[in-house]
């Protein structure tokens, strides 16, 4: 049977229902459009009658049988005269041949009298029934019996007919003899004569066995027809109902109605025997509509009558069944069944459903169960269950029975120990029906009630479920275990689980509710603990939430340790669960910990290491980071106090936790997956947060910070796993930046003690690899505007990816990872790391050095708590994972962060004093790197280059710089060479300032080296922004004469052709740039300023031009002096010739040009500086004086003539110096001759009279040959004596000789960050004050007859002594803060102190704070540069002195190194070699700062004046002074044939005047139009033509040479004028002239 219920659920359409009691019997229910009797009558009419004759298919296809439609018209009169006579007229015919005729006549009279009686009532009825009565023999052709039944059927319509005819009619009609194809028609003849079951008149007793008797016949006819149908599988389209069936539907609905309308006639036997049939059919059809039909009938006994009590069990279960099986027929099946329960018969009812759940066999019960039908006793047992849950939700107030709590409870426990999920399931279905009822609340069943049996049978039934079913009922879309029979009726709450779900669900909404009145929480609690792994997230944290506000896995509680195992089992370790609830469990579980670990004395002994080892015992497969995040959070903290063991195991688990993530990555990635599809972890939550092993890799990072201090040994287990973790190229690359921050933040303090830095300074370094916001946003911004050149770049990415990957990923050769399977940490062109990191480390690192966690040990870094070993960490391990990655080769973003953060490290000495031999390492590998360009190329998408890679290669090696004491000389000279490889790159300028520092570091390297250098540089002068580096390093290295001691002049020749070569360049640019406009600019800085302007771009080092090209003429100031004074005058002519002949071969006179010849001059031939007037030349000593100024060449000349002695002092002042000399004219005694007689006589005596008068005009003219009188444009020119003269030469003696710079000196102590405190000190650390001694010399202010800046000399109120430098050309004044007088009670901000360093461009700052320094310390409009000087390491007050005192006496501790950096305001442009931090020992540290001060300031003079125009140095202003002069008192120029006067410009405002210069204009105007012409004036002529002479006059008209006629001949002969048509004597040119006359060293 359960297979043919199981084939109803959708084959049939429902039924409609039968009336319940109380229905109108006289109200016949509306035919369906399409059924009905008429129907069925019509359809088999038409399938049985073939060739029928037009009245009888006419009379065949009436709508019904029951309507009586008249067709004949008809009066009452007519009637009454039909009826008087019998038969209607034109009927006696037809009366006779029905009786006697052949079968066609009969057949035809019989349809004629069919007619007849339905349009007459005829009184001869029952003649026409006999007549007829036999057309039905089952011996007749089909169409005679239809006819006949036909007309039978119309014959008991009769309403006159009296019983015993009614009588007759049931026996004919109901006989056994008819044909089984007839049995329609015979079921509508019945029909008709009982009115549809309403009248049973004459026969009250035979109605049921003779329907008992057609049920059967119906019945076995219908399965013999569905059998056969199914064995000849009818062919498509045709229709599969069946005739039989269609009458035995139409038998059940007769068999209804006569119960409805006529139960009483019926006895206990018959409906018993009616009930077995029904229950049979009920059990073998497999029709959906007999099972209806028959629930129809059975609804019509509870009704209309009643069930006899022997049928009652059977009746209900199989209605149970149905009710449960066929959810088609579950409406009809309840409404019979709730007609039952509302019957006498409800309680029994209820008692038989019970029953079946009490008497179910279980597995025990092995006996009964083969006894019983199995699969019968599991339908009736879901039946059961099935109405008994629909009993719960209905009233008594309704007339329902009222189920007993105690027994339901027996009844599903005895059926909980079923094998059966299903059953389970269904027992779960109803519970949740107890605590759901129909206004939501609680059943009345179970409100009252004890609920721990229940939720037993519950925990019983929940067992049938399994862990997956309990994770598929967390999960939004239910189970998948399919128990119910119809496929297409699945729903996830029919399972086990779903079911569960739903129950538990129940609970915790009246949890939930927290009613006042609610007192079975504990019961609840309970339970949910039995079904832990069921319970839904929700209800996991409202049981986490109870247990916390109870504290019921405290010691406290009896069962503490059963709710702990609950809350560990059943939430924190159960992976289907949400983040967000295991964390809320292990929350419960710290707060256990915490409170074991307070009371440990009290509670057992292991109760710690349990709980702990419960947590560990998962770990390794933790899937999910979030969790995984705070579980290593509490075993750090658990490690802080752990024992060895214990904390060993931690480590291990931490260790697996990595192990397994490799595994899992490398799982998911030998799987090749779908293009464009990413194969990821299993189950990786948080896919763009953090792998796994990043996770763990931080608590190793935590577990050793908080280690520290407490347990060193601990520290070095963590430490030792990070290295291991950052050297493997198979970890994440998330967890080795990881570990790689915390690495590379190690530091040690002079002790040697271990630290943490909390950031590291290194944005610089980080930017050039596009590692700061600002950086790629720039590179962003240029990818924006240079589209078509990265899409070429992307062009060929692919075959420079082949390269990288090949390179990067492990050993050259080895296979590289898959790139089509990420992992879920990192992608392709993903950044994972920045600078500024603020997150590099999970928390802040400790404050203070370890005392027992120490890089070396020494009697110095002694631990205070003697029960604490000290442990020294083995950063060797550490730098061989560097030189590891470094030989095989890492993901770009390991390298890149390595590159990056190395150099910072390295400048650490405490912290790798103790593995020197891997620094000799790592030197050699840099070098060999560099040298063989073997580093890792970086990946396309990156925008980097393989230049990009070596700098900061460089940088590392600057830092390897300062561990040089601990290399042979092979090993300085390599990096020496190392650095000079780079210098032909673009790496130029960090080779340039890192031989810079070489050259302090490692004099000797650099000194063998050295002409390579410079050949070098030579080479790349003119690159872009390279120039301003390699000029101050020449600028610099002109300061160390001990590097170039050895120099050649062509050696010197290399360093003058640098600077000619950049000067030459920035000439032809300007050259070009006039070209290009017609005009030529003003100076030579305005050329290359305006040159730049023409570019697209501009920055702040716009400004660098002017001084990039005055330090070129700077350059070659200071090597001139560098060369040996007796080697000097062979350089005079080659470097005049280069200074003063343009690129096209033009001359070229510009003021740099003019006061560096004129310094060469001064300085050629002796090294004696400035020379001042005597100050006791007065008056008084020497008598009466007269003063008198001339203008000779570019200088003025001062001659006071004491008018009686004989003696006198002549000054002469230059652009470049002042010289004074004081001479004595020497008169021979007048011959003591006898006076001349004679007219003459008068006149011999007043020639030779005693006391000669001398004036000032008389020794210049012995000074001076008397052919340069005769030329106007070389005569000195006298100044009159006149106030406006005087103050002139007052104001140029105001200009200084030297290039004056100040620079401050500012000292911070320990911890000190605000200004005041600052300038306030009065005295520094030793180290400070040793470097205040080589910074220059101490000098008394007071009475100071130089220039101090600011300082006052009188009164000491600025300090008695400060700090001065001074060579040939510069002077550097210092203010020292702490030699400041220091008054906090008047100056309470240190305002003098501050008014000095406030307006310093540069400041020099000992950084002895040990905290990093802010540019905004000291806020100040004009401080554009620090100098900030950092002890590495920092020592203290004491330790400092001690290290001093045996630094000197015993002389074995190397020199401190000091970390030097040069921080500018925003927008200043980079110009030191200290932009990025260097190491300088303390041994060199004075000279290096003093020449980065130096530089700086000579820089910051420029920028400040980049607002207001060009800055003019003291020398050139001196120069203009002159010229001033000249242009004022000069002799005008002669009027002669010459090119227009815009040809004759000056150059730059800088070249002298011609009509003032002393030069022999005339002639030079006309070479130099002569020469224009012949040129085809090509160019446009320069001042410069105007102007030479004037500078080789004046070079020629000085005291210093003779006036010979030779040389004036020599002279003469150059600047001949002849105008004759001689050309081969006239073919010196205007340049030619101009180097030939100031070619000082010809004349000497």
């Amino acid at each position: 049977m359960l297979r043919r219920l199981a084939s109803l659920g959708h084959q049939a359409s429902e039924e409609p229902m039968s009336p319940s009691p109380g229905d109108d019997p006289q109200q016949p229910p509306e035919p369906k459009p399409t059924g009905g009797l008429a129907g069925v009558f019509k359809g088999l009419a038409a399938a049985k009658l073939t060739k029928p004759s037009p009245p009888l298919s006419q009379q065949i296809s009436q709508p019904s049988l029951a309507s009586t439609p008249s067709t004949a018209p008809a009066d009452s009169s007519s009637l009454a005269t039909a009826a008087a006579r019998g038969l209607p007229p034109g009927q006696t015919e037809s009366f006779r041949l029905l009786k006697s005729g052949t079968p066609s006549e009969r057949v035809n009279a019989a349809n004629s009298l069919r007619q007849a009686i339905a349009d007459f009532p005829l009184n001869p009825v029952l003649d026409i029934w006999y007549a007829g009565k036999d057309l039905i023999d089952q011996t007749k052709p089909a169409s005679v019996r239809q006819a006949g039944w036909q007309l039978l059927t119309e014959c008991v319509k009769y309403p006159s007919s009296t019983d015993l005819e009614r009588r007759e009619y049931f026996h004919i009609l109901t006989t056994d003899q008819a044909h089984p194809d007839d049995f329609h028609l015979q079921l509508a003849a019945v029909e008709a004569l009982t009115d549809r079951g309403r009248n049973v008149t004459g026969f009250y007793y035979d109605i049921f066995p003779a329907l008992m008797r057609w049920l059967g016949a119906g019945y076995k006819a219908v399965k013999e027809a569905r059998k056969e149908a199914v064995e000849t599988k009818p062919s498509k389209g045709k229709s599969p109902s069946l005739v039989e069936e269609k009458n035995l539907s139409h038998l059940f609905t007769f068999i209804r109605d006569v119960i409805k309308f006529n139960f009483k006639y019926a006895s206990d036997s018959v409906v018993g025997s009616l009930m077995d049939s029904l229950l049979r059919i009920c059990m073998t059809t497999n029709t959906e509509a007999d099972l209806g039909s028959c629930i129809n009938v059975i609804d019509a006994l509870v009704t209309f009558g009643a069930i006899p009590n022997a049928k009652l069990k059977d009746c209900i279960q199989i209605l149970a069944t149905i009710h449960f099986m066929v959810a088609s027929l579950r409406k009809d099946a309840w409404h019979t069944l709730s007609n039952i329960f509302r019957s006498h018969y409800g309680q029994s009812t209820v008692r038989i459903l019970l029953d079946v759940l009490r008497t179910f066999p279980t597995a025990s019960d092995k006996e009964k169960e083969r006894e019983r039908d199995k699969d019968a006793t599991k339908r009736e047992v879901f039946g059961a269950l099935s109405v008994l849950k629909k009993l719960l939700s209905k009233s008594a107030e309704k007339g329902y029975p009222v189920l007993s709590f105690s027994l339901l409870v027996e009844g599903l426990d005895n059926l909980s120990y079923s094998n059966s999920a299903k059953i389970s399931a269904d027992i779960l279905k109803l519970i949740n029906s107890l605590f759901d009822g129909a206004d939501g609340n609680l059943n009345p069943v179970v409100a009252e009630e004890h609920w721990s049996p229940i939720f037993s049978v519950a925990v019983q039934c929940a067992a049938k479920t399994s862990h997956s079913m309990a994770a598929a009922s967390t999960d939004s879309d239910g189970s998948s275990i399919r128990t119910v029979t119809h496929k297409d009726d699945f729903r996830p709450e029919d399972t086990v689980a779903g079911q569960l779900r739903c129950l538990v669900s129940r609970i915790e909404m009246l949890l939930v509710q927290n009613r006042f009145d609610f007192l079975q929480r504990d019961e609840c609690m309970e339970f949910f603990g039995e079904v832990r792994h069921a319970l839904p997230d929700s209800t996991a944290e409202l049981v986490i939430g109870h247990f916390k506000e109870y504290r019921s896995c405290f010691p406290s509680e009896v069962s503490w340790k059963t709710n702990l195992k609950f809350v560990l089992e059943g939430f924190y370790l159960d992976r289907n669960r949400r983040p967000l609830t295991r964390l809320q469990a292990l929350e419960v579980i710290i707060e256990v910990y915490d409170f074991l670990c307070l009371v440990q004395g009290l509670v057992e002994d292991d109760s710690v290491l349990e709980l702990v080892k419960w947590v560990l015992s998962d770990l390794p497969t933790e899937n999910d980071s979030l969790v995984l995040q705070e579980t290593v959070t509490f075993l750090v903290h658990v490690a802080e106090t752990a024992g060895e063991s214990l904390f060993d195991d931690i480590l291990d688990a931490f260790r697996d936790v990595v192990a397994n993530d490799l595994a899992r990555f490398s799982a998911s990635a030998s799987s090749t997956p779908k293009p464009g599809t990413l194969s990821l972890p299993d189950q990786t939550v948080y896919f763009a947060n953090q792998s796994l092993s990043n996770v763990v890799t931080k608590g190793y990072v935590q577990v050793f910070m908080r280690s520290m201090n407490k347990d060193a040994s601990k520290s070095a287990k963590a430490y030792t796993a990070l290295v291991h973790i950052a050297r493997s190229n198979t970890c994440e690359v998330d967890a080795r930046l990881t570990a790689m921050k915390m690495l590379f933040r190690l530091r040690a303090d002079f002790r040697h003690r271990v630290y943490l830095l909390a950031s590291i300074q290194n944005e610089a370094l980080a930017s050039s690899l596009y590692r700061t916001e600002a950086s790629l946003a720039r590179k962003l911004a240029e990818d924006a505007a240079q589209p078509p050149r990265l899409s070429r770049a992307e062009q060929v990415g692919a075959s420079r990816t082949s390269r990288g990957i090949s390179f990067t990923q492990g050993q050259p050769g080895a296979p590289p990872r898959s790139t089509q399977i990420p992992k879920a940490a990192t992608y392709q062109g993903q950044r994972l790391w920045s600078i500024p990191d603020v997150d590099a480390l999970p928390e802040a690192p400790p404050s203070r050095p370890s005392h027992l966690l120490v890089s070396q040990l020494g009697a110095d870094n002694k631990s205070e708590s003697p029960e604490c070993a000290q442990v020294v960490l083995n950063m060797g391990s550490w730098l061989e994972a560097i030189l590891s990655l470094f030989h095989q080769g890492c993901d770009w973003e390991v390298y890149s962060y390595i590159l990056v953060h190395l150099p910072a490290q390295l400048s650490n000495h405490p912290i790798l004093e103790n593995s020197v031999s891997h620094i000799q390492e790592l030197r050699r590998v840099i070098c060999e790197v560099i040298k063989t360009s073997s580093f890792q190329e970086p990946p396309p998408s990156s925008g980097l280059r393989r230049p990009d890679v070596g700098n900061c290669f460089f940088h590392s090696l600057v830092m390897v710089l300062s561990y040089h004491e601990h290399f042979q000389k092979m090993d300085e000279d390599e990096i020496v060479k190392a650095f000079m490889h780079g210098i032909t790159d673009k790496t130029a300028k960090t080779c340039i300032h890192a031989l810079s520092v070489c050259c302090h570091e490692l004099p000797h390297s650099v000194s063998k080296n050295l002409v390579t250098i410079l050949q070098k540089m030579s080479q790349v002068i003119t690159q872009p922004m390279v120039a301003m580096h390699l000029l101050e390093f020449l600028a610099c290295l002109s300061r160390l004469p001990s590097l170039y001691s050895n120099f050649r002049e062509e050696e010197y020749r290399i360093v003058f052709g640098i600077c000619f070569r950049y000067l030459q360049y920035v000439r032809d640019k300007r050259y070009s740039t006039r070209s290009s406009y017609g005009s030529e600019p003003s100076t030579p800085s305005a050329a290359v300023a305006s040159h730049l302007d023409l570019s697209s771009q501009q920055s702040s080092t716009d400004d660098l031009p002017q001084y990039v090209y005055a330090l070129a003429y700077h350059v070659i100031t200071f090597w001139f002096l560098a060369v040996k004074m007796p080697d000097r005058p062979n350089h005079i002519g080659w470097i005049a010739k280069n200074l003063f002949t343009d690129v096209d071969g033009s001359a070229n006179n510009e003021e740099q040009a003019q006061i560096t010849i004129d310094f060469m001059q001064r300085v050629a031939f002796s090294d004696a500086s400035d020379s001042a007037e005597d100050p006791l030349f007065k008056e008084q000593h020497f008598g009466e004086m007269q003063q008198k100024h001339w203008i000779i060449g570019n200088s003025i000349v001062t001659i006071r003539q004491a008018k009686q002695t004989g003696w006198a002092e002549i000054t002469r002042r230059y652009p470049s110096g002042t010289s004074s000399f004081a001479v004595r004219v020497e008169f021979p005694l007048a011959p003591e001759n006898p006076a001349a007689d004679g007219p003459d006589a008068m006149v011999w005596q007043g020639r030779f009279q005693q006391g000669t008068t001398i004036f000032p005009s008389h020794l210049l003219m012995q000074l001076v040959a008397l052919p340069q009188i005769y030329d106007p444009a070389s005569r000195p020119i006298p100044l009159p004596d006149e106030d406006g003269v005087t103050r002139a030469i007052r104001s140029f003696d105001l200009n200084s000789t030297v290039d004056g710079h100040k620079v401050g000196v500012i000292y911070i102590g320990e911890g000190q960050t605000q200004e005041v405190e600052i300038l306030a000190n009065t005295i520094g650390g030793p180290e400070y004050l040793e470097f205040l001694r080589g910074l220059g010399v101490l000098t008394k202010l007071k009475g100071a007859t130089f220039n101090t800046q600011g300082l006052d000399k009188e009164s000491d109120a600025d300090g008695k002594f400060t700090y001065c430098w001074r060579d040939r050309v510069t002077e550097i004044v210092f203010h020292v803060t702490t030699q400041m007088p220091t008054n906090l009670e008047h100056d309470a901000q240190c305002i003098m102190k501050k008014r000095h360093i406030g307006n310093d461009y540069v400041n020099i700052v000992f950084n002895d704070s040990g905290l990093p320094f802010r540019f905004n310390t000291f806020p100040s409009a004009f401080n554009y540069v620090y100098i900030v000087i950092t002890p590495t390491p920092r020592l203290s007050f004491a330790a400092a002195r001690e290290t001093a005192s045996k630094r000197l006496t015993e002389g074995g501790r190397p020199s401190p190194f000091f970390l030097v950096q040069v921080m500018s305001q925003p927008g200043f442009p980079e110009i030191s070699p200290a932009a990025e931090p260097k190491m300088v020992s303390l041994k060199a540290l004075p000279s290096f700062v003093r020449l980065l001060a130096l530089n700086a300031s000579v820089f910051s003079s420029v920028w400040a004046t980049r607002a207001g125009g060009e800055h003019i140095s003291s020398w050139r202003n001196r120069l203009r002074e002159i010229n001033r002069l000249r242009e004022r008192y000069g002799p005008k120029p002669i009027p002669t044939p010459s090119p227009p006067p815009s040809t004759l410009g000056t150059l730059g405002g800088g070249s002298i005047s011609a009509a003032g210069g002393g030069l022999m204009m005339s002639q030079l105007q006309q070479q130099t139009a002569l020469q224009q012409q012949n040129d085809g004036s090509s160019r446009p002529t320069s001042g410069v033509r105007d102007s030479f002479s004037s500078l080789r006059r004046s070079s020629v008209a000085t005291f210093f040479t003779s006036a010979s006629t030779d040389q004036a001949s020599h002279r003469s002969s150059m600047v001949s004028t002849a105008t004759t048509d001689n050309t081969e004597i006239m073919q010196v040119t205007g340049a030619e002239a101009l180097v030939e006359s100031v070619d000082f060293s010809k004349w000497t």
